[in-house]
């Protein structure tokens, strides 16, 4: 902690103190940060560089898992609603590791839409489950029942 503030104030502090940061930098010839233009010794600014780097590796594996969770959830979703598979979501599961599991909370909605539709016996649901083929024999074979029950009571047809 010591180290984060000796950074953050003692660069302000030496700053002033060189005439508000006129006369430039003392970065090295090729532009690269050294441990003289952070103001460090040798070990701190080496300190220094390796922190960012564990840093920036854990925000990015951070995201990567944000991302596999939001994939994981869209591929549940695709299922729920029967919609065709992505493998753009699948890569980046595989990615993230197949270990990803849904945030808590979307999971908590996800299971409270299934529990409502089980109890909700919707129309939508039932019409999911309805079997097309014995629907359209049934529609036909009444269809030709009317005709014939229309054409035995009617002398014009």
């Amino acid at each position: 902690m010591a180290f984060l503030m000796n950074q953050m104030v003692g660069s302000k502090l030496k700053s002033f103190a060189d005439g508000g940061g006129e006369g430039g930098s003392k970065a090295g010839a090729d532009g690269k940060e050294t441990a003289e233009s952070k103001g460090m010794s040798r070990e701190e600014f080496e300190e220094y560089q390796k922190q960012l780097v564990e840093e920036k590796i854990q925000r990015d594996q951070d995201f990567a898992t944000k991302k596999a969770e939001r994939a994981n959830l869209r591929v549940a979703l695709r299922d729920k609603y029967r919609l065709p598979d992505s493998a753009l979501d699948g890569a980046m599961i595989q990615m993230a590791g197949d270990d990803v599991d849904l945030p808590e909370e979307l999971a908590k909605m996800v299971d409270e839409d299934e529990e409502e539709e089980e109890t909700n016996d919707s129309f939508l649901h039932k019409l999911q489950n309805m079997d097309l083929d014995e629907l359209k024999t049934k529609a036909q074979s009444r269809v030709s029942e009317l005709r014939q029950t229309a054409e035995e009571k009617c002398v014009l047809m």
